[in-house]
């Protein structure tokens, strides 16, 4: 199908069978991009057997060949250079401002297209801060390629390794640390906990000097290809074993990571884990930091790489302990990644809606939560009519009991009990007999007004599976990804609200 996507967030098509009508009790999905004509993830059911049915940002390959001046060598961004078997390249989309990441597989790597498309879309499904995110794919004749937001800031080995200004600070070691920690938890918890071959140059700087976690290392270089490309010394044990990666092996690839931070150099672990057994932990600090850096910091870092590269896979701490560990040492939250790496900040106007707001969009534009519950109240439950037909049968106790669950909701609702909603709101939405993109919308709403932003998005876009076309559900999601910090991708969200609400506005008059 080929086609480029002129915004960055791609409304679901409307289609006869609904997804949500079609599987009622399916559970909010995290915030992404993927989007297909049934049904939402492989997991229910979707049939990849023909690429053309699946409508995740597919692109064409004469626009990856238009945005990269033919795969010009002049574009490669990877380090490796041309001796990598899957190379990278920057390119810029055809009237797009941003640039894209483009990721070339060599053309036996995956032969068979279904399962390219089957593991592109299982990566392309998350959306985090943390990571460099997955924003499509090209599946074009023996041509497999992916497509990811670029990062313009160089990777974390180019830092450590090979810096020219200035190395990185302790504090922006540490951030660097605790943000890939982060995207692993989240990758686990969204069920992909296997990542290929981590190392300092999969960890990526954004525009504002950020660290992200690549979601290329989420893919296999090959369907059937080795998982790690490094030296045999950085290597987790067991894979040298077996030849499968775990997600213990990931986590003892975070531990080289962590020796990297710590070292400024690539130490094979085994050499690094008889300076710590020997209590020469200093001896493994960077001489570049001239000993600007926390001892008692140094010490649980040393610490946690040790657990990390532990023998035994099971000795080693999972992605939540790694989080947990290196989030007290976050000290400096209020100095900016780019300030810390020393690197000029990209500055851009910020994106103006392109159109006239409406008073939903006017409060969403301004973030002003109470002005959108008011408006929320004021709605009712008008947008819903014409999403459920419910049959004799269906009218049981147990519809009873759901439709009160509503009730109760909307009481708490009204009466700014959000805490009380969101319980009442769940319990009507988990019988799933009924789905209502309104309860959706308040429920998402109520998240934000518990400073509970990722549950908000993922509320926010099931609505917007129930009913494609309504604007709400675009413009509370621009307020979820504003509250994430997403504040380009939310700036294109209001301005896709608004341009779904004046077609409508048009369709009115019209009629």
């Amino acid at each position: 199908m080929g086609c480029c996507q002129s915004s960055l967030f791609t409304r679901v098509k409307e289609t006869e069978n609904n997804p949500l009508e079609k599987e009622p009790q399916q559970q909010p999905q995290p915030y992404h991009q993927f989007h297909t004509s049934n049904n939402t993830s492989n997991e229910t059911g979707k049939d990849f057997s023909d690429p053309s049915s699946f409508t995740f940002s597919e692109f064409s390959l004469s626009d990856l060949k238009s945005a990269t001046n033919n795969f010009s060598s002049e574009y490669i961004v990877s380090e490796s250079g041309e001796k990598a078997p899957n190379l990278v390249y920057k390119g810029r989309l055809q009237n797009q401002k941003r640039w894209i990441a483009v990721k070339k597989f060599s053309k036996a790597a995956w032969p068979d297209p279904k399962q390219f498309v089957e593991e592109a879309s299982g990566v392309g499904k998350l959306r985090h801060a943390r990571l460099a995110n997955l924003i499509g794919y090209c599946c074009d004749g023996d041509e497999r390629l992916l497509v990811a937001e670029f990062m313009p800031n160089d990777t974390l080995a180019k830092h450590l390794f090979h810096w020219e200004n200035q190395t990185i600070e302790w504090a922006m070691r540490l951030r660097v640390a605790l943000y890939i920690a982060q995207a692993l938890h989240y990758c686990t918890s969204e069920g992909r906990p296997l990542y290929h071959d981590l190392n300092a140059y999969r960890v990526l700087f954004d525009e504002e000097g950020d660290p992200r976690l690549s979601c290329f290392g989420l893919m296999k270089n090959s369907r059937d290809g080795k998982s790690y490309s490094t030296n045999l010394a950085y290597t987790p044990p067991e894979y040298l074993r077996n030849g499968r990666v775990t997600p213990e092996s990931v986590i003892y690839s975070f531990g080289t990571v962590l020796l990297d931070l710590l070292s400024g150099k690539h130490i094979p672990p085994s050499h690094a884990l008889d300076m710590i057994q020997g209590k020469n932990n200093m001896l493994l600090m960077d001489s570049h930091l001239e000993g600007k850096f926390s001892t008692e910091e140094a010490t649980v870092v040393v610490n946690l790489a040790s657990k990390c590269l532990q023998y035994e896979p099971r000795e080693r701490p999972n992605t939540k302990d790694l989080v947990t560990t290196l989030a007290p040492l976050h000290t400096k939250p209020e100095v900016r990644s780019h300030i810390m790496l020393g690197i000029p900040k990209q500055e851009e106007a910020p994106s103006t809606p392109q159109r006239p707001l409406s008073a939903m969009g006017e409060a969403c534009s301004r973030m002003d939560l109470t002005a959108i519950h008011q408006i929320l109240v004021a709605t009712h439950y008008r947008d819903d009519e014409g999403t459920n037909e419910l049959s004799f049968q269906e009218w049981t106790q147990q519809m009873r009991d759901m439709l009160e669950a509503r009730k109760r909701g909307d009481y708490a609702f009204r009466d700014k009990d959000f805490k009380t909603a969101i319980d009442n709101y769940s319990q009507f939405i988990d019988v799933g007999t009924m789905v209502s993109p309104t309860v959706f919308a308040r429920r998402s709403l109520c998240y934000l007004l518990c400073d509970q932003p990722d549950p908000a998005l993922r509320d926010a876009m099931q609505a917007q599976c129930v009913y494609p076309d309504w604007p709400t559900t675009f413009y509370i999601q621009s307020v979820a990804l504003a509250k994430l910090n997403m504040h380009k991708d939310a700036a294109d969200m209001l301005n896709e609200a608004a341009a779904l609400e004046e077609k409508r506005q048009r369709g009115a008059r019209g009629s």
